[in-house]
């Protein structure tokens, strides 16, 4: 069986993405999260890349999927990025920009993840980027390379600066994250 023939038999592309974005919620979330920094926002961030990808979802092939939305999503991250420095460039003062925090409901060690994301904020766009793919979603340095559309040398130089950068902060110096739920990976 081809698999347009199978997604058909499945109940068709929509009752599929259902299932990935059923399956996968938590964990892009998670990423999302230590992109922006804010639990919010990181819920925004996976709903209009999931509203993107979707009109794309029945030609993806389903062992690429995840591949894809990944991807998806760090370059709608770049896009609120730039929108949003545009937007405090233009207004006389910056709004608060403090982390927001979870009420807690099915979430484990948020504070550990709250100074992640707040040390995580302080780097440039492209280091934070790879070490969330890197050493938060345990992605390959191909597998991030392939992802932000770079190259391997780049993700290498990228991750050192990162890590060189992260090491100085106290905050994290002190703090061991806990591993996360197998489900969220």
């Amino acid at each position: 069986m081809q698999p347009r023939d199978r997604r058909a038999a499945d109940g068709g592309p929509e009752s599929e993405f259902t299932r990935f974005v059923t399956a996968r919620w938590r964990a892009l979330t998670h990423t999302a999260y230590l992109l922006t920094g804010d639990f919010h926002e990181a819920e925004d961030l996976v709903q209009t890349t999931l509203a993107k990808v979707y009109p794309h979802w029945q030609r993806l092939e389903p062992e690429r999927a995840e591949h894809y939305v990944r991807r998806a999503l760090v370059n709608t991250n770049r896009s609120r990025h730039r929108r949003r420095r545009i937007t405090h460039l233009l207004l006389p003062s910056l709004p608060d920009t403090g982390p927001v925090h979870d009420d807690g409901a099915g979430a484990g060690h948020m504070d550990v993840y709250d100074t992640l994301a707040r040390e995580l904020a302080d780097l440039p766009e492209r280091q934070r980027a790879v070490v969330v793919l890197r050493y938060c979603e345990d992605l390959s340095v191909e597998e991030v390379a392939d992802v932000l559309g770079c190259s391997v040398g780049t993700v290498k130089s990228q991750a050192s600066r990162a890590l060189a950068k992260l090491r100085t902060r106290s905050t994290l110096a002190r703090t061991r994250l806990p591993s996360r739920p197998a489900e969220a990976r």
